[in-house]
This record gives structure tokens, C-alpha cells and sequence, in this order.
């Protein structure tokens, strides 16, 4: 049997991204770390624009299936541009606390 090691990333060679970055098109799609890591879920979309904006994202599931879309503030994500030019956000929040949120509905 191998072991398997997962690999902890080092955020501080990697670009935060600025004010004008924080778009749609940009952050559409990024990987959600917390705190230890470990990927907790994707952007899915984004409302609102500026500091108010809400980051929904996708926690949970399986390929996409039977995930839970919750809304976060952008405020409690750090976006960032990883050495191979991939951008995705770090946060304090775990997976299981944003399993227990409420589930986010498009009006």
C-alpha cells in the first residue's frame, strides 16, 4: 500500500488579488480552502458588487451533484492567484460549518 500525503499549500508566494479582480468572470469557479486546507467547496456565483457582495458557493456533493449552495460574505474570503495563475480563496470557515448554514436560494 502507498501512502498518500496531501501537499499543504503555501499561500504567501501567491498574489492577493486586488479590488478590480473581484468579478465574476474572474472568481467564477474558484476552490474554497479553510482553514486547514483542505478544499471545501467552489464559487458558484456571486451578488451584489464591492465590499457587500455575497459569495455563494457550492459545499459538498459529489462532481457537482448534491451540493449545497451558501451564501458567504466577500468580506470572509481571501482571493488569491496561486503561482500557476489558478485563482481561489482561503477562509476560516469548515466545510461542516458551512454544511449547517442555510441553504442559499436564487430569487
Amino acid at each position: 500500500m502507498f501512502k498518500h500525503e496531501e501537499q499543504i499549500m503555501d499561500h504567501s508566494k501567491h498574489m492577493r488579488l486586488s479590488s478590480p479582480e473581484l468579478t465574476a468572470n474572474i472568481l467564477d469557479g474558484a476552490t474554497i480552502y479553510g482553514p486547514g486546507d483542505e478544499k471545501i467547496g467552489s464559487v458558484s456565483h456571486i451578488h451584489g458588487t464591492g465590499a457587500a457582495s455575497m459569495i455563494v458557493v457550492d459545499v459538498g456533493g459529489f462532481l457537482g451533484i448534491g451540493a449545497k449552495a451558501v451564501a458567504i460574505p466577500l468580506n470572509q474570503l481571501e482571493f488569491m492567484r496561486g503561482e500557476d495563475g489558478d485563482v481561489h480563496a482561503v477562509t476560516n470557515w469548515t466545510k461542516d460549518e458551512l454544511k449547517e448554514m442555510p441553504e442559499h436560494r436564487d430569487p
